[in-house]
């Protein structure tokens, strides 16, 4: 089901605004409100942060963007279109790199083994050091 479909079953339309803030998470790939909102702005004008804020509730609550936290401040949001993965943050750099979730399957099946939980890899976040930063 497309875009506009989603939203007029959920009782909504797909405003410039909401297409926007779709297109700046599934171009940027990792976005928070703010980046998407840098990005919306050399396109467009008046949109604000908190227009942003609300479509990306929207968006996700329709399935088509996700988010994680990947430091302090503002979760950040990538399109539901990419594959699932693990996120890796540089604590030095800052840079953002992703893995397979079999990467940490076994961290995963022993949670589920030790305690019943059951880990949604997708929000998952792994902070160290970027091979680059650990030299």
């Amino acid at each position: 089901m497309e875009l506009q479909e989603r939203l007029r079953a959920r009782g909504y339309r797909l405003t410039p605004q909401r297409a926007l803030v779709l297109e700046a998470v599934t171009t940027l790939g990792h976005a928070t409100p703010e980046d998407a909102l840098g990005w919306i702005r050399e396109r467009a004008s008046g949109v604000n942060i908190s227009t942003v804020y609300r479509a990306l509730e929207l968006l996700e609550g329709l399935g088509l963007v996700r988010h994680t936290h990947l430091g302090h401040g503002a979760p950040t949001y990538h399109a539901s279109t990419t594959p699932e993965h693990v996120h890796l943050v540089c604590r030095q750099c800052g840079g953002i790199s992703e893995v397979e979730p079999d990467a940490v399957q076994p961290m995963v099946e022993a949670l589920e083994r030790s305690s019943g939980f059951v880990a949604d890899v997708g929000h998952l976040a792994v902070f160290g050091l970027c091979k680059e930063c650990a030299r």
